[in-house]
């Protein structure tokens, strides 16, 4: 989650292995911890002061969105399998 971590993880090729295993992984959980460990790694480096995402305060109102996606996404799963 901090910005050194992320550095290290890319600059070893982190991205390539976890696409590869994205690419055949089945298990719905690992997919979409993937996916947002690939978001982490691809996206933007935060702003000054967010380099730690686990130290960033997220709004309630955003945070309770980010929970509705993620049941979302949950249900939408389950309905596939």
């Amino acid at each position: 989650a901090t910005k050194p971590g992320r550095l290290h993880l890319r600059s070893r090729g982190s991205y390539l292995v976890l696409r590869e295993l994205h690419a055949w992984e089945k298990d719905p959980e690992v997919l979409g911890a993937c996916q947002k460990l690939i978001q982490v790694l691809i996206g933007d480096e935060p702003e000054a002061g967010m380099e730690n995402l686990l130290e960033v305060t997220i709004p309630p109102e955003v945070e309770r969105r980010l929970r509705d996606m993620d049941r979302l996404e949950e249900e939408e799963q389950r309905q596939r399998e």
